[in-house]
């Protein structure tokens, strides 16, 4: 399908707000993820915004394409592009993490519009995720499932189970992707457990194995269209990410992963953002 330099700009224009915003509501409430929401950006900003058939008006429609944010802690991500999607006021933002908020710090189903499942534990995801794709392939609605994972996220036995069952059943309407930044809480993944080449062990499961860079719209959407033409067996979607990414401090760096953003290192993370802004020539546009 390609895209437009005029769209490009959009949604490159979207990724620079989204990566603000979020900074600042985390430090306005210091709580929450920063380092996993600033990794996963360019991937729920393609799927929502352009590779996606989902939407508020949709919502309750069976054809409508599934988006599972597996890796849930990444919540305040989702939550900002949701609400940029309308299903709910950019204001409510303000309340993540709060009592009585629909914004929890993990993604609910019963409480968010937009959230089509209750993600914390890991590997819930993709095996759930799993189920609808073969529900919808039963309802003939042509629909994709989308589920994105954490790479830590790949040390759960579950995982592999799901996927597993995924080629058995050739769900190739359901699309993995891999937010792939190398960090977990503790430490690199090769520090905690070592993944391995990943692309060897998706290929050796017999999925439908494509790699492309995490941070580059065109590459994402290229990488989805591949996905989607690939008939009868599942594709998982390798994307090679940078936890934290946008802002030098929290870059690579395990820390960040639910670290509070005390007031030196918000003023320094925005001043970061607002000169990427500049560079891409989108000032007053973001």
């Amino acid at each position: 399908m390609g895209i437009s330099k005029q769209e490009l700009k959009r949604l490159e224009g979207l990724c620079l707000q989204f990566r603000k915003d979020v900074l600042q509501i985390l430090h306005d409430i210091q709580t929450g993820h920063p380092g996993g929401s600033l990794s996963v950006c360019e991937i729920l900003t393609v799927i929502y915004f352009h590779s996606a058939n989902i939407s508020p008006e949709n919502i309750n429609n069976k054809e409508r394409d599934r988006v599972i944010l597996c890796k849930g802690h990444a919540a305040p991500m989702l939550y900002r592009v949701l609400a940029e999607k309308g299903f709910f006021p950019k204001e409510e933002m303000a309340t993540l993490r709060q009592i009585d908020s629909r914004l929890q710090g993990h993604p609910s189903s019963h409480k968010t519009p937009g959230v089509e499942l209750s993600t914390g534990p890991l590997g819930l995801g993709i095996s759930a995720g799993l189920g609808m794709a073969l529900a919808e392939r039963l309802d003939g609605c042509g629909a994709y499932t989308y589920a994105v994972l954490g790479d830590g996220e790949l040390n759960e036995g579950i995982v592999w189970e799901a996927l597993m069952s995924a080629v058995k059943f050739r769900a190739d309407n359901l699309i993995t992707i891999v937010d792939w930044n190398g960090v977990q809480l503790d430490g690199t993944n090769d520090e905690i457990m070592p993944l391995g080449d990943l692309a060897k062990k998706f290929d050796a499961f017999g999925l439908n194995v494509i790699e492309c860079d995490g941070h580059n719209i065109e590459s994402l959407i290229n990488a989805i269209d591949a996905a989607k033409s690939t008939k009868g067996k599942p594709s998982a979607i390798l994307c090679r990410t940078m936890k934290g990414k946008g802002v030098s401090f929290m870059e690579g760096k395990n820390e960040w992963h639910g670290k509070a953003i005390d007031d030196a290192h918000y003023e320094q993370a925005i001043k970061e953002l607002e000169g990427h802004i500049a560079e891409a020539g989108l000032d007053g546009q973001v």
